[in-house]
């Protein structure tokens, strides 16, 4: 790489990953937008001006980022309004301009031009720029921050406001750096302007970057932890009287002693401190001070991981993705240790804190939010944490390495997780290897899917029935005899979501094994499971994704439907399946089917259902097969004989 590129692959890493910034001029006719612009490049006001100019470019050079400006004007006309609302939507910033001459023009500001914005979707900075400042009435003198306040109010998406003149060349470099450094720095995701406080995902993150540098784990960053976390950050030490500094602005502020957190203590800067530091950095304007931190801890402009980071995994569709051994024992180990009871129970706040240094939980949203058994108390047994982070690892297997990292895993993250052989291996070596089992839960509607999912996770039974609309997920550890655990994860398919699954070759590739519910009350209910049974297993037959299967005759305590036994024999033992599981939802009563589902798929050569048009496919493979062992066997017959001939004739030629 050439020592240019090199600078330029440096820089864009410190504006988080920008290899040029896009600022749009917008404003009302006179304004003075065209004067401002020419006025930025080349450092002299122009006598005229054309009505629009062309896209003005900045040196890379011209701001200490490095990083190319390129200045869009924008026209005035009626005409041209959908042209402007274009340009806005491409901008990384927008500057709208008023002149200090004329007042209206400050009041289209909030009447017209901040509500276009918003109307565009345009969710950008933005930077309030007063043109014309030489032309102000003396008269009529007024602070910028009077004028400003209550428009920034109403606008959070105002960055900053400034006043400047391209007559008088006062503040115009000013203007585009501001506005290049709102898109590099932006304050959105660091700092909240009304509260004057840190955001929470901005906190999470300097927490965990806080730990990292804490390399002896007692809490507070010593003076050489300071000053590596310095040339770590910056490049350049820490001077004995800087670190002292830095200690002394903290104390003053935050004293502590008594039941007070304080900023510093005998053994260095707490992370109160720290995150006291970075909130006076941002006060003050110096945004790229915490923003240089979070780059080089890999964090983008939404204070998360970059990509590049997070590992990517490519697998066949029918491989999956398991947590490693080495993942495995530290979850353990990290769960029992934020256990502060001991109990192997999480509370709600020891989940808190597990996750404290993530940009959010994962189990606050779907579909893991009500995919594990609760606790009475609101939180999870090590069990279910551990089995949410399983249905993450299957579902995502990239944000499992993600938030693995977020919560102090520090090995390789490629090595996290490990993918799993073929399920078609595994049928014809008829076991499974896996810890981790998927069951697709198929049936019609209010046939109990639902109740067997939340029995599963001890999730009481609701009375009435509402339908469900969308894929539904529990995750539980299983135990079997002899003290084996497996983690089954139960998938919901809403009857309605069932032809546009089969549609895709691919879609049983990923089931371990299939269970078809029904209401044994119901002869309906158990005719459209019949149905679902043959759509599936066809399907499995025809894309040769084939998958054991088990039926579930669910409300065992309702009376069966006439000659319920007798259809039913008939049907699985077509099928050539096992008969019915009765369970009870309601009674508590569910026959130990989560582990026979788990025993099911561990054996994944039986339990498959033969359809009729399987079976004619079988016996049509079978016959063929034969008669080319018979074309074989007479083949190898007549070479064997013609050979025979060739050496009796042989022999008969040299004995003459």
């Amino acid at each position: 790489m050439s020592k240019a590129s090199s600078k330029a692959a440096a820089a864009a890493l410190a504006a988080g990953g920008k290899t040029g910034v896009r600022i749009v001029v917008a404003g009302d006719r006179g304004t003075g937008k065209s004067s401002l612009i020419i006025t930025a490049a080349v450092d002299n006001f122009p006598g005229t001006c054309p009505p629009v100019l062309p896209p003005t470019r900045l040196a890379e050079d011209f701001y200490p980022d490095r990083v190319p400006v390129t200045i869009i004007d924008t026209s005035s006309k009626l005409e041209d309004t959908g042209k402007v609302a274009e340009e806005l939507k491409r901008a990384d910033a927008v500057v709208l301009t008023y002149a200090c001459d004329r007042p209206e023009t400050l009041d289209r500001l909030s009447t017209f031009w901040l509500p276009k914005l918003r109307q565009l979707e345009v969710k950008v900075p933005v930077i309030v720029v007063g043109c014309k400042l030489d032309l102000r009435d003396e008269n009529q003198q007024v602070s910028l921050e009077q004028v400003m306040s209550p428009i920034m109010q109403q606008f959070r998406e105002i960055e900053t406001c400034i006043e400047c003149s391209s007559f008088k060349r006062i503040q115009i470099p000013e203007v585009f750096y501001y506005a290049q450094k709102a898109v590099l720095h932006p304050t959105a995701p660091l700092f909240d302007q009304e509260s004057q406080t840190l955001k929470p995902r901005c906190v999470r993150a300097l927490k965990r970057i806080f730990i990292l540098c804490d390399h002896d784990r007692d809490g507070a960053l010593s003076d050489a932890e300071l000053n590596d976390f310095q040339v770590k950050c910056f490049n350049a030490p820490l001077q004995p009287s800087e670190i002292v500094g830095v200690k002394r602005v903290v104390e003053e502020k935050l004293p502590g002693g008594g039941t007070t957190d304080g900023g510093v203590n005998e053994r260095g800067l707490t992370l109160t401190g720290f995150l006291f530091l970075h909130a006076l950095f941002i006060e003050k304007g110096r945004l790229e001070t915490t923003w240089t931190v979070l780059r080089k801890f890999g964090y983008n402009n939404d204070i998360r991981l970059d990509d590049e980071l997070i590992p990517s995994f490519k697998r066949a569709p029918d491989e999956v993705m398991l947590s490693s051994s080495s993942t495995l024992i530290f979850l353990e180990i990290l769960t029992l240790c934020l256990s502060l009871w001991q109990d192997n129970n999480l509370r709600p706040a020891e989940l808190d804190d597990i996750f404290s240094t993530a940009p959010d939980s994962p189990w606050d949203e779907p579909p893991y939010k009500d995919a594990a058994e609760r606790t009475s108390l609101g939180g999870l047994s090590v069990n279910a944490f551990l089995s949410e982070w399983a249905l993450m690892t299957l579902l995502h297997p990239s944000r499992a390495v993600e938030y693995l990292i977020y919560i102090g895993y520090l090995g390789d993250p490629s090595t996290a997780v490990r993918v799993t052989r073929k399920r078609r291996l595994d049928r014809k070596k008829q076991q499974s290897e896996r810890h981790v089992f998927q069951c697709f839960v198929f049936g019609p509607k209010k046939a109990g899917k639902t109740s067997l999912l939340n029995s599963f996770i001890g999730r009481p039974c609701p009375d009435g029935h509402a339908s469900t609309t969308e894929e539904k997920f529990a995750a539980n550890v299983v135990e079997l005899p002899g003290g084996t655990k497996k983690t089954l994860v139960l998938r919901e398919i809403p009857e309605d979501e069932v032809k546009g699954l089969l549609s895709s070759k691919e879609s049983l590739a990923s089931c371990d094994i299939a269970v078809f519910v029904y209401d044994s009350s119901d002869e309906s209910s158990w005719k459209r499971v019949t149905e679902l049974l043959l759509d599936v297993a066809g399907h499995g037959e025809d894309t040769g994704y084939e998958v054991p299967s088990l039926i579930i005759a669910a409300k065992d305590d309702l009376s069966s439907f006439p000659m319920a036994i007798q259809e039913t024999t008939r049907v699985t033992q077509d099928l050539g399946i096992e008969a019915p599981i009765p369970i009870s939802s309601r009674m508590g009563d569910t026959n130990n089917v989560f582990r026979r589902i788990v025993n099911a798929a561990e054996h994944p050569h039986l339990s498959i259902p033969e359809t009729e048009a399987g079976k004619s496919r079988k016996q049509y493979h079978r016959l063929v097969n034969r008669s080319l062992m018979f074309v074989s066997v007479g083949a190898a017959v007549a070479i064997v004989g013609l050979a025979a001939y060739r050496v009796y004739a042989a022999r008969k030629s040299s004995s003459s």
